[in-house]
């Protein structure tokens, strides 16, 4: 007669219910973690295309007057994944929004920090090195662009950034931020439907 203790050593029943409960919670990780990535590369897809018609639609004439209503086609079609989205450009939420962008800029060129010369070679302007006041408000700028779209042939910068609540409940186990933010820009010249307004490029010394 076989002993009770080796029966039990020997003993296979159960053993497939053990594996599956350690190896469960691993798998509905991974799975709820590729199905988070891949809702987000979904509705960044989605998010590039609307932006893109939106800016074309923008830079025609009478594009600048119709900004919001342009910013509202872009979350409609944004609405079958995402819900609920308000306008809010705070950088923490809690609950899903959107915040549209515009800079505008004389040319392509001027699409970069205002030039300067690096007398001391240490890469950063400092104060006395001459610059070149691109957008003409007497300030260096690291980004010259004024806001909104634009006149005629300028060059405009548009980004709409949405952000919203994770679809999957990964961020608690993975310590992720429990809402996503998805981003997309371009960039677009306005079409000449009258004369170009184009700012003097003055030097400034101080």
């Amino acid at each position: 007669m076989v002993p009770a203790r080796k029966r039990l050593v020997e003993d296979l029943c159960g053993a497939t219910l053990i594996e599956f409960a350690l190896i469960c919670p691993v798998m509905l990780l991974m799975v709820m973690g590729l199905g988070d990535l891949l809702y987000r590369a979904y509705a960044q897809s989605i998010l590039t295309g609307s932006v893109q018609k939106a800016a074309r639609d923008s830079a025609i004439e009478g594009g600048a007057s119709n900004a919001a209503t342009i910013d509202g086609q872009v979350i409609t079609l944004m609405k079958p994944l995402i819900n609920n989205l308000t306008n809010n450009c705070a950088s923490s939420v809690s609950t899903g929004t959107w915040c549209a962008t515009r800079k505008s800029y004389d040319s392509f060129g001027e699409v970069a920090p205002e030039p300067f010369t690096d007398t001391n070679s240490n890469g950063v302007r400092d104060p006395g090195e001459c610059y070149t006041d691109e957008n003409g408000n007497g300030a260096w700028d690291a980004d010259p662009g004024l806001n909104g779209q634009g006149g005629a042939s300028a060059v405009t910068l548009y980004t709409m950034t949405i952000t919203y609540p994770r679809m999957f409940p990964v961020a608690g186990l993975m310590k992720l931020s429990p809402m996503q933010t998805i981003t997309a820009s371009t960039l677009l010249k306005n079409q000449p439907y009258a004369g170009q307004t184009v700012n003097v490029n003055a030097t400034i010394c101080i």
